[in-house]
């Protein structure tokens, strides 16, 4: 099994100094590149203090640039946000200084106040980022770049740099919903799975993906399929709880709140259950470090998880995760 650190810039209730969430952050991935992780995925987000990592790329080059042999992952470049040459520039260069180290991760985006303050019509979010994923898959793979689509039009466009992976780096796919997750098994791209879906959920759609692999004409051989997971860990069950209720509470209250509007349908607490306990009892894996490697055990029998990207909601988590669940399940 294959593990990695989805890494967010959270900034709850703004009690430290910014710099201070980035220094902690760069630490953990010092960290990670001498402890047996495969990668650090950084998290992209806008407006919103519960992840204040506007520019993903710039951090990105700045933690290849403090390790040697952790990958790095954008989880996500939101791409309806970026020109798509830029974007196809930015991550080509990061490649290059990383020593061809990228895992590129795209994304629809999700929070209405993001494609509002961009001025991004909501109902072009789709169109917007299949098209800016295909011109930069063609910027990094053709000498001259010939475009014409709904959005986005380029005739003879050549691209610098190219990213010093071949052909490119390798590239996963958001997907969440049925419909995202339907697009891009039928493209043939890899996807990374989200942390809000209980493992039920995510066993499903891991199966939806694979059958729509083999009917596109693909298969799910080969490939890293990263299953992101909160976790929260503590020397004791009663503290991981309320680490796993508190991060809960966090997320709903931050990121999953009425405010953000989201521009997609994708509900991930079914009507009448509470989602805060929805979370602490179907979502985080909690508990001391053995009571947690047991869980991701029981996962990778359960859903055939053999990626497991893990989203730490406390430093003492991410620590122990490091110090105790890795060495025992690697």
């Amino acid at each position: 099994m294959k593990f990695a650190v989805l890494q967010f810039f959270s900034w709850p209730e703004r009690r430290v100094d910014l710099a201070a969430v980035y220094a902690r952050a760069l630490a953990r991935i010092g960290i990670m590149d001498g402890a047996g992780y495969d990668a650090v995925w950084l998290a992209e987000h806008h407006f919103s203090s519960f992840s204040v990592c506007p520019s993903v790329h710039m951090v990105a080059t700045l933690a290849a640039a403090h390790t040697r042999r952790l990958r790095i992952g954008t989880a996500v470049s939101l791409a309806p946000f970026y020109h798509p040459l830029r974007l196809a520039e930015e991550v080509a260069l990061l490649d290059i200084l990383s020593g061809g180290r990228v895992n590129w991760g795209a994304g629809r985006g999700f929070a209405r106040v993001e494609f509002e303050a961009f001025g991004i019509p909501p109902q072009e979010s789709a169109s917007r980022f299949r098209e800016t994923v295909e011109i930069v898959l063609q910027a990094w793979t053709h000498e001259k770049l010939h475009f014409a689509g709904q959005n986005f039009a380029f005739d003879g466009v050549e691209v610098l740099p190219k990213p010093l992976q071949k052909p490119h780096p390798p590239v996963w796919m958001a997907a969440s919903s049925d419909e995202a997750i339907d697009w891009a098994a039928g493209r043939g791209f890899a996807i990374l799975m989200d942390p809000h879906s209980t493992a039920a959920e995510i066993g499903r759609k891991r199966r939806r993906y694979r059958d729509k692999l083999a009917a596109a004409g693909f298969s799910e051989a080969g490939r890293d399929i990263p299953v992101a997971r909160l976790v929260a860990l503590a020397d004791s069950a009663g503290k991981a709880a309320a680490v796993a209720r508190a991060g809960a509470e966090w997320i709903l209250n931050s990121y999953l709140g009425a405010q953000h509007r989201p521009v997609m349908q994708t509900n991930f607490t079914p009507a009448g259950v509470d989602p805060v306990r929805r979370y602490v009892d179907e979502v985080v894996l909690h508990g001391t470090p053995d009571a947690v490697a047991d869980q991701i055990a029981a996962l990778r029998d359960e859903i055939a998880l053999d990626y497991l990207l893990c989203a730490p909601l406390s430093h003492e988590s991410f620590l122990l995760l490091t110090d105790k669940v890795l060495p025992r399940l690697a």
